[in-house]
């Protein structure tokens, strides 16, 4: 996730003969949402597909994004999705990002190793994020929006982990998990080593994973380890798993969401 650009003054200028006065660029919209979970107001992000032929009102599934604020990821995955149903790869999905105020602190479960508590001044809220998903935003996107059942989320590094978290945690709460880079070292490596007998004891059946790597080793390795051991233990789950190792961890994102979105969401061929 690269770090908000901080906002650079402008200064108005005298318009010329026939230049009208610049206004502001929309692409979708922003609203705040007080949170009892959390104990804050958090601002979410939403962009619509223009497609040119999806109509205004047709129920679509939703893309739920952490690291989802203007000056984070938000933009550059809205453009994936415009482009990919615009040229026929990708199914339409309503995405809506969520911005931070302590992503570590949201994106990590608890941990027992205390090199791990040095990364932030409070770490270990993913319950509580998963709360606020579950009980104050996915409620209120159904209420502003018109939404099918279907749900994904998507998140790299922290946010990876926090996705994977989740598949672990409350597998019902989405229908597809996207992980990119997922820093599965957290609570050294916990999740991996819980992951397959938490998952035998729910109904994964028709759950759909994506986890993608890029050039760090360990990151890479326990990517592969994750995915090779849901997907052999659990027949019932659909496990994507990509190794790009021509990408570093700044630089993985955006390659492996365009990977991710059209393998998982092409769109249903006509009968």
């Amino acid at each position: 996730m690269w770090p908000a650009a901080a906002a650079q003054p402008t200064q108005a200028e005298p318009t010329a003969p026939g230049v009208t006065a610049a206004t502001p660029l929309a692409i979708g919209e922003t609203f705040t949402l007080a949170s009892r979970a959390l104990g804050e107001t958090r601002r979410i992000n939403v962009y619509r597909p223009t497609a040119w032929n999806l109509p205004a009102d047709q129920p679509l599934p939703v893309l739920y994004m952490p690291d989802g604020g203007i000056g984070e990821d938000f933009l550059h995955v809205a453009g994936l999705v415009q482009v990919l149903v615009a040229n026929g790869s990708m199914r339409p999905f309503l995405l809506v990002g969520i911005e931070n105020t302590e992503r570590r602190r949201d994106m990590t479960g608890p941990t027992q190793d205390p090199k791990d508590r040095t990364i932030a001044p409070r770490v270990g809220g993913a319950p509580a994020f998963r709360a606020f998903l579950r009980t104050e935003l996915m409620p209120q996107v159904r209420q502003r929006h018109a939404t099918t059942g279907e749900t994904a989320i998507v998140g790299e590094s922290l946010a990876g982990l926090f996705v994977l978290d989740t598949l672990v945690r409350e597998p019902d709460l989405f229908d597809t998990y996207i992980a990119l880079d997922p820093s599965l070292w957290w609570n050294r490596g916990q999740l991996l080593d819980e992951a397959v007998a938490q998952l035998k004891a729910a109904d994964v059946r028709g759950k759909q994973v994506a986890i993608a790597s890029g050039n760090d080793p360990k990151l890479a390795a326990d990517a592969a380890r994750f995915a090779q051991a849901v997907g052999a233990a659990l027949p019932g789950i659909d496990v994507k798993q990509r190794a790009m190792p021509e990408e570093t961890h700044l630089t993985l994102y955006h390659p492996a969401a365009l990977w991710a979105l059209r393998t998982l969401f092409k769109p249903v061929a006509a009968p």
